[in-house]
C-alpha cells in the first residue's frame, strides 16, 4: 500500500471516484459546500489501483477532511488517510483535523474515536438545509436511519 498525495494528473480519476462514491460533484458540511475533486488530499494505491481517497481543506489554524474513502476496508486504507491529514496538519501548523459526518454513519463514529477523534458538536436537523445545497443526499442511510442531523469530530494535533 502506497499513500502520496494527490497530484493535479489525478483531477479527473478524483473527480470519476467523488461522483461515483459521494454521488455529485460535491460534499455539504455544516452549510458549507466543497468541490472535493479540486481540494489537496491523498490518495492510497496498491497494486496500481486506487484503493483509497482523502480530500481536505485547511483554514484557520484546523485542516477539515472533507471526504474520506476506504475501497477496501478492513485492510489499514482509512488509517493511512487519517495518519497522512494528521501529518498534513502538523506541517501546515494546525492544532485539530476535523470533519463532520451524519448521525447514520455509525461505522465512521467507531473509526473516527478509536483513532483519537472526539465528538464536538450536534447539528440537530442541519441536514434538511444540506439537502438544499445537495438534494442527492438521501434521507434514510446507514442501517436504515434516517439521515438528518450532523455530528462534528475533532483531533487535537501536537505540534511538530
Amino acid at each position: 500500500m502506497f499513500v502520496r498525495a494527490i497530484e493535479e494528473a489525478d483531477r479527473i480519476v478524483v473527480g470519476r471516484l467523488v461522483l461515483e462514491l459521494w454521488g455529485a460533484h460535491t460534499a455539504v458540511a455544516h452549510g458549507q459546500v466543497f468541490f472535493p475533486a479540486s481540494l489537496p488530499g491523498f490518495l492510497v494505491e496498491q497494486q496500481e489501483q486506487v484503493v483509497g481517497l482523502l480530500t481536505y481543506a485547511a483554514t484557520d489554524g484546523h485542516l477539515e477532511i472533507v471526504t474520506v474513502d476506504a475501497l477496501r476496508r478492513g485492510r489499514g486504507v482509512g488509517s493511512s488517510l487519517v495518519d497522512a491529514a494528521v501529518h498534513r496538519a502538523r506541517q501546515l501548523g494546525c492544532s485539530r483535523v476535523r470533519l463532520t459526518t451524519t448521525n447514520d454513519n455509525l461505522d465512521a463514529l467507531r473509526f473516527y474515536q478509536r483513532r483519537g477523534f472526539r465528538l464536538t458538536a450536534l447539528r440537530p436537523d442541519a441536514v434538511r438545509e444540506s439537502r438544499r445545497l445537495k438534494p442527492e443526499i438521501p434521507s434514510v442511510g446507514d442501517y436504515g436511519i434516517p439521515i438528518t442531523d450532523e455530528l462534528d469530530l475533532e483531533r487535537w494535533v501536537a505540534p511538530r
